[in-house]
């Protein structure tokens, strides 16, 4: 009964560290879409504010300027995650882009590769989120 009794700690820490680690990776796959949603927020809302309060009074430069310095650090951040996602995956190095086995190595690398796509698809709506600012010279 003792052996038994030491056999369910070491099991028990291996599944924590295991569900540690999805956890940690969930909260990371989250990140992009975070940001996106971010830009999305504070670009139209600071835009909106110029348009409604300051437009016949400033210049449209300098806010357009900070909204494309903002895009450019929040694409940076985007990237980066997309990057440690596509790592995660690991897909260079199994060759599989599916995880049919179900082991803790394949929930890792789905979360990797959940995390990737999502990067992807924030980086390209922070793109698109940019544009109006890009092409439109002024609010009417």
């Amino acid at each position: 009964m003792s052996s038994n009794h030491h056999d369910r700690p070491s099991h028990s820490r291996q599944d924590e560290h295991e569900f540690g680690e999805e956890r940690e990776s969930l909260w990371r796959i989250a990140f992009a879409p975070t940001i996106w949603a971010f830009h999305f927020a504070i670009s139209y809302a600071a835009v909106s504010v110029y348009c409604f309060k300051f437009e016949p009074v400033a210049s449209m430069g300098v806010l357009r300027a900070g909204l494309i310095a903002m895009t450019l650090a929040m694409l940076a951040a985007i990237a980066w995650i997309g990057w440690r996602a596509y790592l995660r995956w690991d897909v260079r190095g199994t060759g599989e882009f599916s995880n049919p086995e179900g082991s803790a190595e394949d929930r890792h690398q789905f979360l990797g590769h959940a995390g990737f796509l999502l990067a992807v698809v924030s980086f390209i709506g922070v793109v698109y989120d940019t544009l109006p600012l890009i092409v439109l010279g002024t609010c009417r």
